[in-house]
């Protein structure tokens, strides 16, 4: 048999295109059956429409786990990539624009994103074995430009909006309307597994109710640990939830009586504290000094019958001091400043209550009036002159002028400070689980700074401003797909984290220069992975000829082998001979 002549390679031309972090992101996606899902409850019922909502949905959560661009620039971002990496169709990258996207999130917001929300989660805790015993709950404002007068809470589409107003700005942008966005997480991994949107203005106390209710139907329990900052104190959601069957753990605000109370006792009273942990702080390695903690439960419970376990914390004792000492100095430096401004001959604070009122508002400002004491003196000075016009002589009379003038001293009141100093690096819990241990309260309430990272990878990784939406009902189908964002982070840190401790590797070298990393995050996981490609030599006939990839680095083959990949395997999804669209090749086992 005669061998078919090879084909030239005269006219053929290079194409790369990249491949990037997407093999990893897609595993984790069709793990979690992401866009199976949004096929199922966000289904397409336009024909005009020549971009399924499922398909837009799942290249637009993409494109905010990898990249942050802008609805207009998807397209060029999109192109970048072989379309079946990014579960497009092929020849769909085209087709990909900001209006068809926009007519997608219009999809999500009249779908019922409650039960695929549930569905969500639901598949993340079976595939994924997630540990729901112990739900942290916060909430964050999310700033918008724009005036939004549409969006004014009433009804669209037979679909319920909130409105984007003005209220408390956790991001201190008091100029900007907002929404609210609360979200729960599980202690394990700190994986977010519910979240809903709520009126610009509506006040953080006011939602627990509603939210621990909805993760009883979701965990079919009500036995769960729910764990919140102090908002949750309120007799009212404390007692929902003691009446429901539940347990919580949360700060006994400083307005309680409770606190006043023990901080009158404790100034003459020694309490018999217990060691509860002692450990190195992570924030200084190097450093000698561990951060310990001690616990005492006050005999005398709440109105309502609660525990309040009172913790001491050495960090916060330093922080606490820390603190006040910038205080006072800020407070001297303001009070020196206003001694000169009163010794000035031409002073405006000419009178007592005058310069009181300055000394109070200084004081006021810098939080220091328990520790500062000011005294301000009347001094009369005597000044002389000539009773007339004219040469003195012998004879020349002279009237005596009386001024009052005014001198401002202060000191520190020593018995104040030493009170102060005996309630440094105290906080108070309070719970109505009786089987908790003081120790295993402090723990539980320790793993709610996780959730606070959440929000901090929301706001400045994922960066979340929805600012180019016009339609505050794009708005809110957006910011659901910040939370699926969110848990599929959330999922692959606690993956990599997990299997690194399974292997013993303490840390990855995956910073610049093959610095080590202890704590994996995925955005540093994508960031390793970002400049990956994969290059065709095509002829003109477009028979491929060759095809090879970049270079898989040590940093790179170091992370696959954590998560147990080769670079076969990973690198296999970026051929032709991939599945269908919607359905990458499964990198990880289900």
């Amino acid at each position: 048999m005669r061998k078919k002549p090879a084909k030239s390679r005269e006219d053929a031309h290079l194409i790369s295109k990249v491949v990037g972090p997407l093999p990893l992101l897609n595993g984790f996606l069709d793990r979690l059956q992401i866009e199976a899902l949004f096929g199922r409850f966000v289904p397409c019922t336009d024909r005009r429409l020549k971009l399924a909502p499922a398909v837009g949905l799942g290249v637009l959560l993409r494109n905010i786990l990898l990249a942050r661009e802008p609805l207009y620039g998807l397209t060029d971002w999109a192109q970048r990539f072989d379309e079946p990496l990014l579960g497009l169709p092929a020849d769909a990258a085209s087709l990909f624009n900001d209006d068809r996207v926009g007519r997608c999130l219009d999809a999500l917001f009249l779908a019922d994103r409650a039960a695929l929300m549930t569905a969500v989660v639901v598949g993340a805790v079976r595939t994924f074995k997630l540990d729901l015993s112990e739900l942290h709950n916060d909430s964050t404002s999310i700033s918008f430009c724009g005036q939004y007068a549409a969006a004014d809470g009433t009804a669209r589409k037979g679909r319920a909006t909130h409105r984007i107003t003005y209220g408390h700005s956790k991001d201190h942008r008091p100029d900007l309307k907002q929404l609210l966005f609360v979200l729960t997480s599980t202690a394990d991994g700190g994986v977010p597994i519910w979240s809903h949107v709520d009126h610009g203005n509506t006040s953080d106390d006011g939602t627990h109710i509603a939210t621990w209710d909805t993760l009883r139907q979701l965990t079919g329990t009500t036995d769960f640990l729910y764990v919140a900052d102090c908002k949750l104190c309120s007799q009212q959601n404390l007692g929902h939830i003691a009446r429901e069957g539940g347990r919580f753990v949360t700060v006994l605000p400083a307005t309680w009586g409770e606190q006043a109370a023990f901080y009158e006792w404790i100034l003459t009273h020694d309490a018999p504290w217990i060691e509860l942990l002692c450990r190195p702080n992570t924030r200084r390695q190097a450093s000698e000094v561990k951060d310990s903690y001690r616990g005492y439960e006050w005999p005398m419970r709440t109105a309502q019958g609660f525990r309040v376990l009172w913790i001491w914390s050495s960090q916060k004792e330093a922080l606490d001091r820390a603190t006040r000492e910038q205080r006072i100095e800020l407070a001297v430096e303001k009070l020196e400043a206003l001694k000169a401004r009163i010794g000035q001959p031409r002073s405006r604070l000419m009178n007592l209550k005058q310069i009181k009122e300055a000394v109070d508002m200084v004081l006021h400002e810098t939080r220091t009036e328990r520790w500062i004491v000011t005294e301000i003196h009347a001094v009369t000075a005597e000044r002389f002159a000539q009773a007339t016009r004219g040469r003195p002589g012998p004879k020349t009379a002279y009237v005596r002028h009386q001024q009052v003038r005014f001198t401002l001293q202060w000191r520190s009141d020593a018995q104040a400070l030493l009170n102060e100093a005996r309630t440094d690096g105290l906080f108070p819990l309070i719970t109505n689980d009786e089987s908790l241990s003081i120790k295993q309260t402090l723990v539980a309430y320790k793993h709610q700074p996780a959730l606070e990272k959440r929000f901090e990878q929301c706001k400045s990784v994922l960066e979340v401003r929805p600012m180019m939406l016009k339609s505050h009902t794009r708005i809110e189908a957006f910011l659901f797909l910040y939370f699926i964002a969110l848990l599929t982070e959330a999922l692959i840190e606690r993956e990599t984290r997990s299997r690194m401790k399974s292997l013993g590797i303490e840390k990855l070298p995956i910073y610049p220069e093959g610095r080590l990393c202890a704590a994996p995050t995925t955005d540093r996981l994508f960031y390793l992975f970002q400049d990956l490609r994969r290059h065709r030599l095509v002829g003109a006939d477009g028979y491929v000829h060759q095809r090879f990839y970049d270079a898989l680095s040590e940093p790179q083959k170091a992370v696959l082998r954590v998560l147990g990949l080769s670079a076969t395997q990973y690198l296999a999804t970026a051929e032709d001979v991939m599945p269908t669209a919607g359905s990458p090749k499964k990198l990880f086992p289900t």
